[in-house]
């Protein structure tokens, strides 16, 4: 067998699944398009196990079943993220995801008043204790 057919199916699967990752917004697609990568990848050290002489006997073997296994766990914690995006937002979609959490802008504090959550410093007046009332 020639070698040269599994590496160029390799690539076409490897290019296909960066052009699903690119251009998809449903995250379970864009996960599944991954899954095409990493499928491109096992194909190609299978190939080259098999191809190749080495110090390691079936090394891209035994190589291939960790990406298999990393797969596995990649999507147990994708499908998860997903699932609990799908509760929050009620949509898939990875163009609505926000990447920084927006705080709300807050006005500039006036000379001689105190900002929210100090303390004032120095003695207290006389009968005020500085929890409040209570």
């Amino acid at each position: 067998m020639r070698p040269v057919i599994p590496y160029v199916t390799a690539a076409l699967l490897f290019g296909l699944g960066v052009y699903g990752v690119l251009r998809r917004r449903n995250a379970v697609l864009v996960l599944m398009a991954v899954e095409l990568m990493l499928n491109a990848v096992n194909l190609i050290l299978i190939t080259a196990d098999t191809t190749a002489t080495s110090m390691f006997p079936h090394g891209g073997q035994v190589f291939a079943l960790f990406v298999i296994v990393l797969a596995a766990a990649e999507i147990g914690v994708g499908l998860a993220i997903v699932l609990q995006l799908y509760r929050m937002r009620a949509s898939v979609a990875v163009d609505e995801v926000p990447l920084t959490e927006e705080t709300p802008a807050t006005a500039p504090v006036p000379a001689g008043t105190l900002a929210a959550g100090t303390a004032p410093t120095g003695p207290a007046p006389a009968g005020t204790d500085r929890e409040g009332a209570r």
